[in-house]
């Protein structure tokens, strides 16, 4: 059977297909890495994230555990200097914020219930009380003024149906003695029932417990981790990064260069945002504490340690944190001046911290621009999940970057 070959236009269309095919491949690929590595992170959390911590300890130290060992001091002795000033430094701020911070989130859980229910008072007399634009695009029903209705239909049908008299038989009857065999058996019955029915709550109640108590304990066990490992990252850090290009399973070739190239280039993306963004959200949180102080606002220092947390993630820690503000200062206040107060603190620290803070301490090192920053923090909460995916997000993005123009976009003549 003779075949003809394809014309011009169906080679083109078949070609068109294909590469259409190969892409669709190669972006499922992409997606099914970054979805196992989210299901890797979350399974190895608890090993992980000691190891990740330290990591950013040490590259936080590393500087200063530099600039004593070039004034002639020895590495293990500078850094054993440096973690004494760090463990001072950080017992003293701690000793005298967490105290504080304590007593505010104690409060914070007093009160919510009633800063729940004055938030439904308020909004339900916006709601009564709104202008006649607002009742044109939402329909406002006024709500009955008797808030004993349901009682009052409740005392209502117990007049009209009155629960059945008891007969003169039921209550006239004698009680039957039981013999003590007969006491004896139903008791026995009694308790191995009960015991039939709440033994497997008692169990899984204690599984529980246990499952609570192992956790406790392993995530003290990963605190107290985090301070030997950065000991020994800081003092293996030449032998580490001289030779962990042999542990590598690949032989000398074009292709080993290029990974070591490769992962050369994540590891300074990586250095550089985390030493630079842990510096920037310390600032953050600190400025963000002032200036909440400043105006009045209750938990502000409660507001500034979750700033330290979240402003490790551009733009949506921010976010976050603008709206935990807004709704306190309009539950602690009940006007519009304190949110708008907030607003220009929130607009202030971020005008600071980019004019300033950012340019100084991160520079241009992760060279995205801000639009990219946005799609890969909530690309990677989507798919790498957490506060973890979101601070990942941002140099794997970076990395990404270096690999495409390395392969992808390359300049003309290369």
């Amino acid at each position: 059977m003779n075949l003809k070959p394809p014309t011009e236009k169906q080679s083109s269309i078949i070609w068109f297909a294909l590469t259409g095919l190969a892409i669709a491949s190669v972006v499922a690929l992409v997606v099914a890495a970054i979805w196992g590595l989210g299901r890797f992170l979350n399974l190895l959390s608890p090993v992980l994230w000691p190891l990740a911590i330290a990591a950013v300890v040490a590259c936080l130290l590393d500087p200063v555990v530099n600039w004593l060992e070039h004034r002639k001091v020895p590495r293990t002795r500078a850094i054993v200097l440096v973690f004494v000033a760090a463990f001072a430094l950080v017992t003293g701020v701690l000793g005298s914020v967490i105290p504080q911070i304590v007593v505010e989130t104690h409060e914070l859980i007093t009160k919510t219930p009633a800063y729940v229910l004055d938030l439904r008072h308020r909004a339900e007399m916006w709601v009564s009380h709104s202008p006649d634009i607002v009742r044109q695009v939402l329909p406002v029903t006024n709500v009955p003024a008797d808030t004993n209705a349901f009682s009052g239909a409740a005392n209502h049908l117990t007049a009209t149906n009155p629960p059945p008299a008891t007969t003169n038989a039921t209550t006239n009857a004698t009680p039957v003695s039981a013999s003590p065999i007969q006491i004896d058996k139903q008791a026995f019955s009694s308790a191995a029932g009960w015991l039939a029915d709440n033994l497997p709550k008692l169990a899984s109640w204690l599984f529980g417990q246990s499952s609570k108590i192992a956790n406790f304990f392993s995530l003290l066990a990963g605190i107290a981790l985090i301070p030997i490992y950065a000991f020994y990252f800081l003092v293996e850090k030449r032998g580490i990064m001289s030779h962990w290009r042999d542990y590598l399973p690949i032989r000398n070739s074009h292709l080993k260069d290029e990974l070591i190239f490769l992962l050369n280039a994540i590891n300074q993306y990586l250095v550089a945002f985390f030493r630079g963004q842990v510096l920037v959200a310390m600032c953050n949180g600190i400025l963000y504490t002032i200036g909440f102080l400043a105006i009045g606002l209750n938990y502000a220092f409660l507001v500034g340690l979750m700033a330290v947390g979240l402003t490790m993630i551009p733009f949506l820690g921010a976010i976050i944190i603008c709206i935990t503000a807004l709704t306190l200062a309009f539950v602690q206040y009940g006007d519009w001046t304190h949110p708008l107060m907030v607003l220009g603190v929130v607009a202030i620290v971020q005008t600071i911290e980019s004019l300033f803070i950012s340019p100084k301490i991160m520079g241009n090192r992760v060279g995205l621009h801000p639009v990219v920053i946005i799609i890969a923090v909530m690309t990677g909460t989507t798919l790498l999940g957490g506060l973890l995916g979101g601070i990942l997000a941002i140099p794997l993005a970076a990395a990404l970057r270096v690999v495409m123009f390395r392969y992808v976009w390359k300049k003309r003549g290369e």
